[in-house]
């Protein structure tokens, strides 16, 4: 059914045209000012124009470049995955410097239509499914649709006031998104910075009583102070081993769930469990990822088991395992890079063990606990208020794109 004051169409009948320009040769790196660049597709990969997804264009090719993105125009990715084939981003300046590859269009707008609108129209759930659903090609990694599929595209089309308005309401929206990610982006930022201070003891807390934490750090290895061994798969075919209630722990796991584990999408049998290399981690075991996602970091929140690819860690009198925990933590962003250099794709018990961290007395172990755990509870509340902030726009979107909610217009 056709809301009031609203017309059957399609998306050609927004539109002068499409543009799109050539694939040009370019250097993967940070575009300084002055260059030239074509961008990537994964420049409108998420809804959003990223202008820095580009690469810079050869000298020897700038003369063939020729179309830029422009200010009130929405860019469209005809060539892509399957999960981004057909999607599209709103530019709001002109960018004289980028040009557009061969795999992304521009849109030539007809007058008296709301580009910013469109791109809401073309970023919801089923202009975005029914492109999927019209990509082709024989790649799983790369799909591809059609000016005329993209054109001939059924939409329902409000008159030019309403599709300010909505685009208005739902601007509204993504600068509520944009700020709580600033937000996020600044806690992030300043839990990192706090780590650095507290973890090398270059920032002291204060005690129970108000008085600055004094007294030297004990430089020690972590296997001076913590036991640790690996764990084990049992035999997938064997249905006897699997489907129990002891939670095994898998790298998947650890980086859907994060911090805390309680449970788990796989349990073992006590079978599976002695024909295994698995053994049960008590409550409080850090739980530490040494290949796959190197670095990656946990808790049990219960008594668990394990794969092979995760070293439990159990903290011996006089080492806090939150403290632990965030420690580990702090070393993730070096111990990938090694990983990605190549010189140390895995890790084991030994390297492990190895490990030298800064020890300072139980109570300011965890005074310092306290303090990250606090500000990753403002990290994971920001996430949270993401998350629903971007849902909530989702399901308005829906209702106002389609007409089922409308708007007051004057």
């Amino acid at each position: 059914m056709v809301p009031e004051g609203w017309k059957e169409g399609c998306v050609g009948d927004l539109l002068e045209g499409l543009e799109s320009g050539v694939s040009v040769n370019g250097e993967d790196r940070e575009v300084r000012e002055h260059e030239k660049a074509v961008l990537k597709v994964s420049s409108v990969s998420y809804g959003t124009f990223d202008a820095k997804a580009a690469k810079v264009i050869n000298p020897t090719e700038i003369e063939r470049a020729r179309i830029n993105p422009k200010k009130d125009r929405v860019i469209i990715s005809r060539s892509n995955t399957e999960a981004f084939v057909g999607a599209s981003a709103y530019v709001d300046e002109d960018y004289p410097n980028l040009f557009l590859p061969d795999k992304l269009w521009q849109t030539i707008p007809k007058p008296k239509m709301n580009m910013k609108w469109l791109a809401y129209l073309l970023s919801s759930s089923y202009v975005r499914y029914s492109l999927k659903k019209l990509a082709t090609g024989t790649s799983g990694s790369m799909k591809n649709i059609t000016k005329s599929e993209l054109l001939t595209l059924k939409v329902l089309i409000p008159s030019l006031v309403e599709q300010k308005k909505i685009a208005e309401i739902l601007s509204t929206w993504d600068k509520a998104i944009t700020t709580t990610e600033q937000l996020l982006a600044n806690s992030q930022q300043q839990k990192k910075a706090l780590m650095q201070q507290l973890l090398t003891g270059k920032t002291r807390l204060l005690d129970e009583n108000g008085e600055r934490f004094s007294g030297e750090w004990k430089k020690v290895k972590l296997g001076a102070v913590a036991d640790m061994n690996s764990g084990g798969t049992p035999k997938s075919n064997i249905e006897e081993y699997y489907g129990g209630n002891i939670p095994w722990v898998s790298i998947a796991d650890m980086t859907k769930q994060g911090k805390w584990i309680a449970s788990t999408e796989k349990n073992l049998t006590e079978l599976g469990l002695e024909n295994s290399s698995a053994r049960i981690y008590p409550k409080n075991s850090v739980l530490y990822a040494m290949y796959a996602s190197i670095g990656e970091c946990s808790v049990a929140q219960v008594p668990l088991s394990s794969s092979q690819a995760i070293l439990g860690i159990r903290p011996k009198s006089g080492l806090d395992f939150e403290f632990l925990y965030f420690f580990l933590t702090s070393l993730k962003e070096k111990i990938k890079l090694q990983g990605q250099q190549g010189t140390q794709s895995n890790l084991n018990a030994g390297m492990v063990k190895n490990f030298l961290l800064y020890l300072p007395d139980m109570e300011e172990q965890k005074e310092i606990a306290t303090v990250l755990s606090s500000a990753d509870q403002e990290i994971t509340t920001l996430q949270k208020k993401i998350d629903t902030l971007k849902q909530e726009k989702k399901a308005l979107m829906q209702q106002l794109l389609t007409g089922k909610r409308r708007v007051k217009v004057t």
